[in-house]
């Protein structure tokens, strides 16, 4: 079956003014949804939804034994000397919210339209010099300079696919190596909310046995600052 479509013009400056979706559906015969969201809009969704500052202490109270865990995320910028990227470069810092001047995982994440273009890619490195960086996003904007090649492959990342009002996704199938706690592993799932973050955060040793993380339910991140942290 040949698909068509009947277009009438007024004349040339009407033509020159026909939109891609009035192409598109003339040449394919699928109109393009008026909703749908340019992916670069995407990423600074997800950058918005990133930064801040969010815990797991309402989760804590109600459920005996469940830590309580601040992640704390904030824009940096590259110094001169660091490869430049197109993407957002964001650092991350996580600690348990009595002791939050001792972060126990640091990282920067690069946040960048996925090369597939479904959805966007959350990259994560490892600081060189991570106790250089605890409490960076408590630090003035002009302050939160770091050299770091942003251009390299990263350690692992999540493909988060807009799902509704969420923003859902994982961890390579097989997870990704780490050295952390005992683990070799870690496999992780993301909902990245309007009001928050859920993970199932997991470590997994060279056994394949799961020896940290989030079991019966995932870790529920709920944000405690009204305002982002950073610009």
């Amino acid at each position: 079956m040949v698909l068509f479509c009947a277009c009438q013009y007024a004349g040339k400056n009407e033509m020159r003014a026909t939109t891609l979706r009035v192409l598109l559906i003339c040449l394919v015969g699928v109109p393009v949804a008026a909703g749908a969201e340019p992916v670069e809009r995407q990423v600074e969704e997800v950058v918005a939804r990133l930064v801040g500052a969010m815990d797991t202490s309402q989760q804590a109270l109600t459920r005996p034994g469940a830590p309580d865990v601040r992640i704390t995320t904030c824009r940096v910028r590259l110094a001169s000397s660091s490869t430049q990227s197109s993407g957002v470069i964001l650092y991350q810092e996580q600690a348990l919210t009595r002791d939050l001047a001792s972060p126990y995982r640091q990282r920067f994440l690069r946040v960048v339209p996925a090369m597939d273009g479904s959805g966007v890619e959350s990259g994560t490195f490892k600081p060189t010099r991570p106790e250089t960086l605890a409490g960076l996003c408590s630090r003035p904007e002009a302050a939160r300079t770091v050299d770091f090649d942003a251009n390299r492959s990263p350690e692992c990342s999540v493909i988060l696919k807009p799902t509704g009002k969420d923003y859902v996704g994982s961890t390579p199938e097989g997870g990704c190596p780490a050295s952390f706690r005992g683990a070799v592993k870690i496999a992780n799932t993301v909902v990245l909310q309007p009001e928050g973050m859920e993970t199932w955060d997991r470590g997994f040793d060279a056994a394949g046995m799961q020896v940290w993380g989030a079991k019966e339910e995932p870790y529920r991140f709920r944000r405690v600052d009204p305002q982002p942290v950073g610009p």
